[in-house]
C-alpha cells in the first residue's frame, strides 16, 4: 500500500464534486493515480470517478486485482515499454501512449479484442518526452491503421512544468488542429495544472491527479 502523505484521507468529496461539476459532460475525466493506494481509489469511485488512469506496470496491476470487484475503465497513461506491454494489454480498456510500430505489432499479436488507442505526438523540445514527431506523424497512422486489433481513437500530448499559459494552450491547439487533420475526434490532454485550458483547446480527456487529492 502506497504511504499516504496527506494523512488520514486524501479524498475531499466535496472538492471533487465541484471539480466534476466544473468539467463539461462531454469531457472524460481521467483519475491519474500514480500515488494513491487502493482505498482512496474506492473514494473517488465513491465519488462517481471510474475512469482511472496507471503509468507504471507492476502498480496497475496490483490496483487491478484489488480491485477487480468495481466497474472501473482502465487508462494506462505512461509509456509503455514493450517488454512489459504482455502484462496488461488484455486488462485496460484504452492506451494512451501508442509510440512505435513496435509496440502497435505486439498490442495486434497479443490483445484478443480491438483496443482504444491514442497515439503519443511529441510537441515540445523536451529530450525526456516520447511520442511522435510531428513530421512522422500521418505516416505512423497509416502504418498502425494496418493493424487490425488497433482503434486509433486519437492523440495526446503533454506539455512540459515550466511553460506559460500562452505556451500550454500553443501545444493544446496544435494537438486539435493535428487530430482534425487526420480525421481523429478524441484528445487526451490536460492534467491538474493546466486541463482548464486543454478543454478549451479541445480536450476530450483529462488526466487530472494532485487536483483531486
Amino acid at each position: 500500500m502506497l504511504y499516504n502523505i496527506y494523512g488520514d484521507s486524501m479524498i475531499d468529496k466535496i472538492k471533487i464534486n465541484e471539480i466534476i461539476s466544473s468539467i463539461p459532460n462531454n469531457v472524460c475525466v481521467i483519475a491519474a493515480t500514480k500515488y494513491i493506494d487502493e482505498s482512496e481509489m474506492v473514494k473517488l469511485y465513491e465519488c462517481g470517478i471510474n475512469n482511472f488512469g496507471e503509468n507504471r506496470v507492476d502498480s496497475f496491476l496490483r490496483k487491478y486485482e484489488i480491485l477487480s470487484h468495481l466497474d472501473i475503465k482502465w487508462h494506462f497513461i505512461g509509456h509503455l515499454q514493450r517488454n512489459k506491454a504482455k502484462e496488461v494489454i488484455n486488462k485496460i480498456n484504452c492506451l494512451h501512449s501508442l509510440d512505435s510500430l513496435e509496440l502497435a505489432k505486439i498490442i495486434n499479436k497479443e490483445r484478443k479484442e480491438v483496443l482504444d488507442c491514442f497515439i503519443e505526438v511529441k510537441l515540445t523540445d523536451s529530450e525526456t518526452k516520447d511520442g511522435i514527431k510531428i513530421d512522422d506523424l500521418e505516416n505512423f497512422i497509416i502504418e498502425a491503421k494496418k493493424y487490425p486489433k488497433i482503434n486509433i481513437i486519437g492523440l495526446m500530448c503533454m506539455t512540459e512544468p515550466n511553460m506559460i499559459d500562452e505556451e500550454k494552450c500553443n501545444v493544446f491547439l496544435k494537438a486539435n488542429e493535428l487530430a482534425k487533420k487526420n480525421n481523429l475526434k478524441c484528445l487526451s490532454m490536460g492534467m491538474s495544472d493546466d486541463y482548464q485550458l486543454a478543454i478549451k483547446a479541445g480536450s476530450t480527456h483529462v488526466r487530472l491527479g494532485r487536483i483531486l487529492y
